[in-house]
């Protein structure tokens, strides 16, 4: 087995080497939350700093308990032994596949490690498109269809794993797709992962949201952490709450995670188990981290259906999913490569989320275009009109720039000229 490093970590080292060498690069290829650490998560880190031992595998009582009210206070009542802890949920995503076993059914397009992870563990990950003008879930009649075609070739297929709100797309599935796919996932007897990590960055939190745990507690787990929400990506900390009556299943996943990663970080749980209990501090410091996630989002959106793209409305989170296939610059590879060595704007390409090879489509993420420094980062934050802080500025005009010389002409396509630079079926 091939085993390479993730497209959104290589992509993120070849930004920082390229600015390094004193090129001017946008940097739209990364997912970090980009803002600073709250002070008092700063300060309950450091007074944890002595706890030093190894702890339960499965996580901290405390941070457990913590964990578990915290789904409660979200309509989803939660049994503390029934939550399991790790250094990131993205750790937990994979001792889940481990410990579940068999092949698994992803949205296409999806974040780029989850189908890495299932090759990992020998999982041949079935991707399926999801409905139009929605991401993160796989359309349920498409799942119904793939796993029937699976099975009858003999293949395991033992789950299916949707995102919500949706990386890359910034979409979020309707409270509809959920119910069906939850239908389909009863049919066929799936374990359904939900990946919430960005749940509580909607940008508008009206927006009507369902989980699968919601309709199906008996089959759902749910993961999430802080690396979104609250800018703790570096601090490793993640959760994962299992379905009803899922104890073999905590007992397989505690055997995984006991020969990989023993149990997370002691002091980083404390600092954990506090923000999961929703004080207020925190709660309002979600709250303008979602605003600001938004009005950039919404700013970096304009700037793509100027040029033509068809680009759904982003939801959630900091990401938005342009095409470009009007332009008739290639696919994904070449859109991407063009960007950046031509146009220094730094993104990822569709196909790294398993979307087609052809299709120009690539992941843009908007959360480090706050600031280079903490003040930056603070001042974006605090500012009741980011767009207008002279370097926020300056990254939008950067690209807007970049955008507007993207041609066939330009870049030598000769015969190639799209109809109109209007998108024809772009939903959202």
């Amino acid at each position: 087995m091939t085993v390479t490093l993730s497209a959104t970590l290589a992509a993120n080292e070849d930004i920082e080497r390229r600015r390094r060498a004193g090129e001017r690069v946008l940097h739209l290829a990364f997912g970090e939350a980009g803002l600073p650490v709250h002070p008092a998560l700063r300060d309950r880190l450091a007074a944890a700093s002595e706890r030093n031992g190894y702890g339960p595998v499965a996580g901290a009582p405390g941070l457990r308990a913590a964990a578990a009210g915290y789904w409660t206070r979200r309509g989803l009542t939660t049994d503390p032994d029934l939550v399991v802890c790790g250094p990131g949920s993205k750790s937990l995503l994979y001792g889940l596949l481990l410990a579940i076993g068999g092949d698994i059914v992803l949205p296409m397009p999806s974040w780029v490690s989850y189908a890495a992870q299932a090759d990992l563990v020998g999982s041949r990950p079935l991707l399926v498109p999801a409905p139009p003008g929605e991401g993160g879930v796989p359309d349920p009649d498409l799942v119904a269809a793939e796993v029937r075609l699976a099975r009858s070739q003999g293949r395991t297929v033992s789950s299916v794993l949707v995102t919500l709100p949706d990386n890359p797309t910034g979409r979020l599935a309707t409270p509809e797709t959920i119910a069906r796919l939850v239908r389909v996932a009863r049919e066929f007897d799936l374990t359904i992962i939900s990946d919430e990590i960005y749940r509580d960055l909607l940008h508008d939190p009206e927006l009507p949201y369902t989980s699968p745990a919601d309709l199906a507690p008996e089959r759902t787990i749910v993961t999430t952490g802080l690396s979104k929400s609250l800018a703790l990506g570096g601090w490793r900390i993640g959760v994962a709450r299992l379905p009803e009556n899922g104890h073999d299943l905590r007992r397989q996943l505690l055997a995984v995670a006991s020969e990989i990663w023993s149990a997370p970080a002691a002091p980083v749980q404390e600092a954990a188990a506090y923000a999961f209990g929703d004080p207020d501090e925190l709660t309002e410091r979600i709250a303008r981290s979602r605003r600001l996630h938004g009005v950039v989002a919404r700013a970096v959106h304009d700037r793509f259906t100027e040029i033509g793209a068809c680009v759904p409305m982003p939801q959630g989170g900091f990401y938005l999913y342009p095409d470009l296939s009007h332009l008739r610059l290639g696919g994904s590879a070449e859109i991407t490569k063009l960007l950046l060595e031509e146009h220094g704007i730094g993104v990822l390409p569709g196909h790294a989320f398993g979307d087609t090879p052809t299709a120009a489509r690539v992941r843009v993420a908007v959360s480090l275009l706050y600031g280079d420094t903490a003040e930056e980062r603070g001042a974006a934050l605090n500012s009741p009109d980011p767009l207008q802080l002279p370097w926020i500025a300056a990254n939008l005009d950067f690209l807007s720039a970049g955008l507007s010389r993207l041609s066939p002409v330009r870049h030598g396509v000769v015969g190639e000229r799209p109809a109109a630079l209007v998108p024809t079926a772009c939903h959202g």
